[in-house]
């Protein structure tokens, strides 16, 4: 079981502390819980929040010492963030655990120095204060999340889903964390580079949105399927459907059909045996060749890697043991 510390920093954000109990604690793994998660803060018992809600948190620090992953969630904390806190998040960075915050959380990690020099975001409406503050930190406040080694970022309140359902796909594969995705009724894991904010949203046009064609197209990912073809079944021109897959989706609609794609391929690695070249048709990446180089840029593993990491099929783990030992007798 993975362990995981979610440090509460007062004035701790109700909503970011709940999320990572709440979807990771959703995990199971072969019927057995994926995520052990503990709450904990530098000074157990009752801790002030941003709202009107009394929370309680049970564990000290020393949850920290002995996780995995540690997770900070949103606070109004700036400058007197208590010197223990920052110690505990460098010891566990410095000891190779991947380290993660939620929303404003990030403000936590740079005031440890965990961010310098990498890559991070953070609630769009706190990034010009985060800029001004930690100049060597090279905030990205336009994306969901950012994944730099083992440090994670992620953008406000419901980024933090965002961030906990791409634990989970690192950790136990896509359909594990699609299936998470269904529980929280949340949407599918979407990809960190996704805008996290839109600043003039403009209502769809005729009322209507292109959820519809969305879920067509999941259904036809195996076809090749183009701008024109998801036009024509949203009944509106390629300019407006790109205009408004942008604002709906912070992708365009090929980038779109990519991750979802790929998301499938994933998903077929995981649950069935079929040959690569038929994962490769199935989620509409069509050769092979387009599978590999689309997965590794994705998850950085070969679509064999990814099944021997990620298969939850005991007979496909041990049909790949059987031709890794053909393929070993035949190099002697």
């Amino acid at each position: 079981m993975h362990r995981v510390a979610v440090i509460a920093v007062p004035p701790a954000t109700t909503f970011d502390l709940s999320i990572p109990e709440l979807v990771l604690g959703e995990t199971s793994v072969d019927g057995r819980p994926g995520y052990r998660v503990q709450v904990c803060t530098a000074h157990p018992g009752p801790i002030a929040t941003g709202s009107s809600l009394e929370v309680t948190v049970p564990h000290g620090l020393e949850a920290v010492d002995d996780a995995d992953t540690v997770i900070v969630t949103g606070t109004a904390a700036r400058d007197d963030i208590e010197p223990v806190v920052l110690a505990a998040l460098r010891r566990a960075a410095a000891a190779g655990r991947r380290v993660a915050s939620i929303c404003t959380g990030a403000f936590v990690l740079a005031r440890a120095g965990l961010l310098d020099g990498r890559s991070a975001t953070t609630y769009w409406a706190a990034s010009g204060e985060f800029t001004r503050r930690f100049p060597a930190v090279d905030l990205r406040p336009d994306v969901l999340y950012v994944e730099d080694g083992n440090v994670l970022t992620s953008a406000g309140l419901s980024a933090g889903i965002d961030l906990c359902l791409h634990l989970i796909r690192t950790d136990y594969g896509a359909a594990t964390a699609n299936a998470v995705a269904r529980l929280v009724v949340a949407a599918p894991v979407r990809p960190g580079g996704q805008a996290q904010f839109i600043a003039a949203p403009l209502p769809p046009e005729g009322g209507t949105s292109l959820a519809a064609t969305r879920a067509w197209a999941l259904e036809r990912l195996h076809e090749p399927l183009t701008r024109a073809d998801l036009a024509a079944h949203a009944r509106t021109s390629v300019r407006t459907l790109a205009r408004r897959f942008e604002e709906e989706t912070g992708l365009s609609p090929l980038q779109w059909l990519l991750h979802q794609r790929v998301i499938r391929a994933q998903e077929l690695l995981e649950t069935t045996g079929l040959p690569m070249d038929r994962v490769a048709g199935l989620s509409g990446l069509a050769t092979t060749d387009s599978l590999r180089r689309h997965l590794v840029r994705r998850t950085g593993l070969t679509p064999s890697a990814y099944r021997a990491a990620f298969t939850r099929r005991p007979d496909v783990r041990r049909q790949d043991a059987r031709q890794q030992d053909t393929r070993q007798q035949d190099t002697r």
